[in-house]
């Protein structure tokens, strides 16, 4: 899930848990706003981690200088 993804997950649960004002019946249009706020946070965390996840790679040159790079982690 992309960070625009999840931030429309949050917009659409707010607007039904706070301004829709309709009922239907066996439905709690309130419960599903709450799920998906819940659900858009949740994919906002992963998006955030998973893009700055970097892991460094550290080699050794043969003068015996130690380099020391960032590499992006593409793999979960």
């Amino acid at each position: 899930m992309t960070i625009g993804g999840s931030i429309t997950l949050i917009v659409l649960g707010a607007i039904l848990s706070f301004a829709v004002q309709y009922d239907l019946q066996g439905v709690s249009l309130n419960a599903i706003g709450v799920i998906l706020i819940v659900g858009g946070i949740a994919g906002l965390v992963f998006s955030l981690v998973s893009t700055t996840r970097r892991t460094r790679a550290v080699r050794r040159e043969p003068d015996g200088h130690i380099v020391e790079e960032r590499v992006e982690d593409r793999g979960i």
